[in-house]
């Protein structure tokens, strides 16, 4: 049975890593003092070997006669006096001992007279460490002998100094490891707070407490860009919540007066018997109300497409002067009755859904002459703008506060509902034309000041027309204007 393998947790991770590292770079260092340590005692041997090589061969420089020669140990033994750690031995060229001084500690093969060689200049001799040289010296007789002499210098108390320093140094590299784990594992913990705080208001997240926000002033330079992103999600997501929110209620609300209509005129209708006319009569005021349910319908589902970025891909050559002019004669009698004047400027080719531009552009004009006093006029003007075409749709009015201008494209959003008048508009409008501008990659603004609003509409203009515009195309109004249409 294969159990589930559990994934160590970052901050072990960072911990492991962090000793790792610690114990390549101890072990390093450890090793690199360890070869000092020994290269610097085995130095110190060979310099002990070569000054009592150095008394031993001044001692035979000064033997000159045989007298000499027979005084020859005991003056060894007094020039090597308090050195106990120090065995030698000397030869003439038969081998005959002349001097011998703690013989044992050589091997048999060298106390056999066997030369020491380069492999041989270290050894071992009941428990004790040994390091030898050999050389021959001449003692200057009348006839000059020459002698060998072999030196063993006892290096015991040096291996287990090394042996302890070593041992030592290891367990001191492996607490050290240790230490540097645990630290480790506290700096990660430490420096990972920020984001256990993340994890901590993400699981407790909901749609009641969605007002959380991570503090930007303790969190760590690597981790201030994670939590200015999530605070800025958090603030998207309680915007859209809202949103949504609000979003429901102007539904339930919208949906309520129609239903509600349409229950009234119904009850009252089947309250006592009526005519057919009576019945036709409200037959007719119910299907207003049913059409205004239908388009409100319409109008969501088509938001939802926008949303979700099903609307049709804007492909054609749409020619925005035809399109405005075809919907000022649409609306010509609506805008005779309350005596207001329609004037265009400018014209443009730009890329996009004809029928869906027209969509958004009559929502525009309607929106224009249902807030336009009567007498007043709205003025339409398409100009270029760089790679694009603005189109600019000005009407005279109230003043729309500054705090109400961007939510005007919300969905059911209505600044002052005495400016509305009821039953002309689901609310829907701008937020469609937005929709719509968008999914055309364009933008739309608006400004209203000195009882003057202004609605402006950024389209990228169609590539025929961006390239044989040049610097003929006109910007702004021109010279063949259309004629304002002004009431009959």
């Amino acid at each position: 049975m294969k159990f589930p393998r559990t994934p160590l947790s970052l901050t072990a991770r960072l911990a492991l890593l962090f000793a790792m590292l610690a114990a390549v770079l101890l072990m390093v260092v450890g090793m690199a003092l360890e070869h000092a340590v020994e290269a610097h005692f085995e130095e110190l041997d060979h310099q002990d070997l070569a000054s009592k090589l150095t008394v031993i061969s001044r001692v035979l420089a000064r033997i000159t006669s045989e007298e000499d020669l027979n005084r020859l140990p005991q003056r060894l033994e007094d020039a090597l006096a308090g050195h106990d750690l120090v065995a030698v031995l000397v030869r003439d060229e038969g081998g005959s001992g002349i001097y011998a001084a703690r013989a044992a500690r050589f091997a048999p093969a060298q106390l056999a007279g066997v030369p020491l060689s380069e492999t041989a200049r270290n050894w071992k001799r009941e428990g004790h460490q040994y390091i030898g040289r050999e050389a021959t010296l001449l003692i200057p007789l009348p006839e000059p002998l020459p002698v060998r002499v072999l030196i063993g210098l006892d290096i015991s108390h040096h291996a287990h100094f090394l042996t302890s320093v070593r041992n030592r140094l290891w367990i001191g590299i492996s607490a050290a490891v240790l230490a540097a784990a645990l630290l480790g594992w506290f700096a990660a913990r430490k420096g990972l707070a920020p984001l256990r705080r993340v994890t901590a208001a993400a699981r407790r997240l909901s749609t009641e407490r969605l007002g959380e926000r991570l503090s930007e002033s303790d969190a760590p330079a690597e981790m201030l860009a994670l939590v200015e992103a999530f605070n800025g999600m958090l603030d998207r997501l309680e915007a859209a919540f809202l949103r949504l929110s609000d979003f429901s209620a102007d539904i339930a609300h919208e949906l309520r007066t129609p239903v509600s209509n349409l229950m009234t005129e119904t009850q009252v209708a089947l309250s006592r018997s009526r005519s057919a006319d009576e019945y036709r009569e409200t037959l007719h005021s119910n299907l207003e109300e049913l059409d205004r349910l239908a388009r409100m319908i319409a109008d969501m589902l088509f938001l939802a497409k926008a949303d979700n970025g099903l609307l049709p891909r804007p492909v054609e050559t749409v020619a925005l002067e035809t399109e405005v002019r075809a919907l000022m004669e649409f609306y010509e009698a609506l805008a005779e009755e309350e005596g207001i004047h329609l004037s265009l400027t400018g014209t443009a080719t730009v890329t996009g859904d004809r029928l869906m531009l027209r969509r958004a552009l009559s929502n525009l004009i309607a929106n224009a002459l249902r807030h336009t006093p009567a007498g007043g006029q709205v003025t339409l003007q398409i100009e270029r703008e760089g790679d694009k075409t603005r189109l600019l749709v000005c009407n005279p009015g109230d003043t729309i506060p500054p705090e109400q201008l961007p939510r005007l494209f919300e969905r059911f959003y209505r600044g002052d509902p005495s400016r509305v008048r009821q039953g002309e508009s689901t609310g829907l409008g701008l937020a469609i034309t937005r929709s719509i501008i968008e999914a055309h990659d364009g933008g739309i603004d608006v400004e209203s000041a000195n009882g003057v609003t202004t609605f402006r509409l950024h389209l990228p203009r169609s590539k025929a027309s961006a390239s044989s515009a040049g610097d003929n195309e006109p910007q702004g109004p021109r010279a063949r204007d259309t004629q304002p249409i002004t009431p009959r």
